[in-house]
């Protein structure tokens, strides 16, 4: 219904129904309410709709361009099977204290 009722998509008001409304609430931490905030806007945004939108700095988890069932499947089929920590928006140092 929201969507219904603007010409453009009101992303500032989805990231504060997701962050604020439907998370923030059960957040307690100051820090991960911020972290919360800032994945939503890196995934729900204008540009996020352009083909080869990249969700990551190395280029791996894009938004793919508009194709057939069999396009996405392969582009998924070549995502890593074991993500590295940037596909979790985390940095590189993170999988060291995983190890």
């Amino acid at each position: 219904m929201l969507l219904d009722e603007y010409n453009d998509i009101p992303y500032k008001v989805i990231n504060f129904l997701g962050a604020e409304i439907n998370y923030g609430g059960r957040v307690t931490d100051d820090k991960d309410f911020r972290l919360i905030k800032t994945i939503l806007k890196l995934y729900m945004n204008r540009d996020s709709l352009k083909d080869n939108y990249k969700y990551s700095e190395s280029g791996i988890y894009i938004s793919p361009a508009v194709g057939t069932l069999e396009d996405y499947l392969e582009y998924i089929q070549s995502l890593p099977l074991n993500p590295s920590p940037e596909a979790f928006g985390l940095h590189d140092n993170a999988d060291i204290t995983n190890a």
